[in-house]
């Protein structure tokens, strides 16, 4: 309990105003004192408020100043920082775009590879509604295992990176071409049967005999070579390739839409028979047929067809 004896202090003012009140209640003074004491006490106040103001602004201009030159600090940093960022993105970007390339790309003759070509040729298959033909084809090295033999693997390499490079320099700049490597680890690519095949998409022709053509042009490329400059001993059996081609008359788009990846498989094993049957014809090196799309099937275009009236294929080609 508390003593009675103990008495609570009264409140002291806490502003101008309850001092002024307590001035007039607690001392009582005479008029012209308290008049003269409350203005006295004014002066302090107003000047301490004013000193206070000077000193709030001062407080609020040096910590605007500070803010200011650290914001600059902060702008300058980040702007650093992006510059860094922007460049480290721009790296990742361009690795993604190189690994993506690379991932696209055969490693020795730079050309797509063969699981990129099927796909993009599924894809045309799939989506291309303009031109009236196209054609995919198959290029073989003549007797690339007699090099291969005879000559060592190193100069097997060289032919092979050679003869991509000359076809290379052949395409239009919508041809696709890719070397084949079914199921082939890139390494043994050069060393293994297969490993000299080519493959290519010619897109949107006006007439299938186009197709015959760009083969002969590129199977022509490859024959005028000077092969001598890979290998002096290339001399006694110059580098030639066989070439396999089938035109595909493109029809309506709803035709082979559904039926892409099958159609784009079959349009490739078609092309390797015709390049083994030009193996075995020693007039020509390029057999060539044409096919359409009946039914969901690819079906053989005959001499009689009425598909499209175009001029024929060279005699040579026929089977």
């Amino acid at each position: 309990m508390r003593p009675e004896s103990l008495v609570q202090p009264e409140p002291q003012p806490q502003t101008r105003s309850e001092l002024q009140t307590w001035i007039r209640d607690q001392l009582r003074l005479p008029a012209a004192v308290e008049s003269t004491l409350l203005s006295a006490i004014d002066v302090v106040f107003s000047r301490h408020e004013r000193l206070w103001q000077e000193s709030k602004q001062e407080a609020i201009q040096a910590l605007s100043s500070g803010f200011a030159d650290k914001m600059a600090r902060v702008k300058n940093e980040l702007s650093a920082k992006d510059a860094t960022v922007s460049s480290i993105s721009c790296y990742f970007e361009q690795l993604v775009a190189d690994l993506t390339d690379k991932s696209h790309r055969d490693p020795k003759t730079k050309l797509m590879n063969f699981g990129r070509f099927t796909e993009q040729l599924e894809s045309f298959l799939a989506l291309e509604q303009r031109g009236r033909w196209c054609a995919v084809g198959l290029v073989d090295i003549t007797g690339f295992k007699w090099y291969n033999d005879a000559l060592g693997h190193a100069v097997g390499d060289q032919i092979i990176e050679r003869v991509a490079h000359l076809l290379r320099e052949q395409v239009r700049s919508d041809d696709l071409i890719a070397q084949e490597r079914p199921g082939q680890r890139s390494q043994d690519l050069h060393a293994r049967f297969g490993g000299d095949e080519f493959c290519f998409m010619i897109p949107d022709l006006d007439a299938y005999s186009q197709a015959y053509a760009i083969a002969e042009r590129f199977r022509e490329a490859v024959e005028r070579h000077d092969w001598t400059l890979e290998d002096h001993r290339l001399a006694v059996q110059p580098v030639r390739v066989d070439v396999g081609v089938v035109c595909l008359w493109l029809g309506r788009v709803a035709d082979r839409r559904f039926i892409a990846r099958r159609l784009a498989a079959a349009l490739v094993q078609c092309a390797d028979r015709l390049m083994y049957e030009a193996k075995g014809e020693r007039a020509s090196h390029i057999y060539l047929v044409r096919h359409k799309v009946v039914n969901g099937e690819l079906v053989e275009v005959t001499a009689d067809d009425q598909t499209a009236d175009e001029q024929p294929v060279p005699a040579e080609t026929a089977d």
